[in-house]
């Protein structure tokens, strides 16, 4: 299997975008990320709710998730208990 180029985000980038938002309660239907990665990054919420996010080409996911778990909390979202969300 050939390798990812380097500007293009992985599964792995997408476990590290969803950890934090499944943390803030975010629906994973409720969030974009842009196929390709572009700096310097972005993390927006559209007018119709969705939380759109551009991973930066430089750096690291993990270190782009602090900035996206505060720019999500400064937007008003919070940490849940995400094994309440589950549905029986």
């Amino acid at each position: 299997m050939a390798a990812m180029p380097e500007g293009i985000i992985t599964m792995q980038d997408m476990e590290v975008i969803f950890s934090v938002t499944d943390s803030l309660g975010i629906h994973r239907e409720s969030v974009s990320v842009e196929l390709t990665k572009e700096d310097p990054g972005a993390i927006a919420k559209s007018s119709r709710g969705k939380i759109e996010i551009t991973v930066p080409e430089s750096g690291t996911v993990e270190e782009f998730s602090l900035l996206i778990r505060h720019d999500l909390e400064a937007m008003g979202y919070t940490e849940v208990d995400v094994e309440d969300d589950d549905e029986d």
